[in-house]
């Protein structure tokens, strides 16, 4: 097995200018039948002919490291659960027309009150509105019981596939004595804040000249993808 792009793909940095000239990427390795950057994931590296190496925690050439990189250093990257209910990316330049694609110009209120988002989602997005959280706060803030761990993880991947939330940096817990511990905990913010505190506002886009649009560089980036396969992608 050869990567596609093993010969232009040797670090962050020829990582985030391929990004930005394709618009948007699977994130995990997997091309799920549209297009990933990183064509392969940590179980077949071996048999790749690449710097790229997952799960080492070198900045540089671990594909995991990139994900949090580009919330901290890029302004016009978006980095979530984005495609097939998993992690993708998407450059400013693109996200308007997958905004107005999944949005459809409709805000949460008026989505939760036509049944189209439920309460969990509901919970989530109230806390999530009032400012960046970490995931560990957000389950206790928006009073998720262990038993509703289920409901919460659907309604957070719910919220981030539609665009009304983003990740935008992870923190760890703090002790009573002020000193982090533990693993790492994803943060969230809507996605309007977003992109204003990187200095941008999403221009309105019509969602059918924007579903076209998506669809003509899914086309160019993977002429054999199929249309049920990319109507999946770009609608989530």
């Amino acid at each position: 097995m050869e990567s596609n792009n093993h010969r232009t793909l040797n670090n962050f940095e020829d990582f985030c200018k391929i990004l930005r000239e394709c618009g948007f990427s699977m994130g995990g390795g997997n091309p799920k039948g549209i297009f990933s950057i990183v064509d392969f994931d940590w179980k077949e590296q071996e048999f790749v002919d690449s710097p790229i190496r997952w799960h080492t925690g070198n900045r540089e050439t671990d594909p995991w490291e990139w994900r949090m990189r580009v919330l901290y250093e890029c302004d016009d990257i978006a980095y979530s659960k984005l495609f097939f209910k998993t992690s993708g990316y998407i450059t400013l330049d693109w996200y308007p027309y997958f905004y107005a694609v999944r949005r459809q110009g409709a805000d949460f209120d008026y989505e939760y009150r036509r049944g189209r988002l439920g309460d969990a989602a509901r919970r989530i997005y109230e806390v999530v509105s009032d400012g960046e959280v970490a995931l560990h706060e957000l389950k206790r803030l928006a009073h998720f019981t262990r038993d509703e761990n289920s409901r919460f993880e659907r309604a957070l991947v719910e919220l981030q596939m539609k665009m009304y939330i983003t990740m935008c940096g992870e923190t760890r817990k703090l002790g009573l004595n002020g000193r982090e511990y533990g693993w790492s905990s994803t943060m969230f913010t809507t996605v309007e804040d977003f992109w204003q505190r990187r200095g941008h506002s999403l221009p309105i886009c019509d969602a059918e000249e924007s579903f076209e649009r998506i669809r003509d560089r899914i086309l160019e980036l993977n002429p054999s993808a199929e249309q049920r396969t990319i109507d999946r992608f770009i609608y989530g």
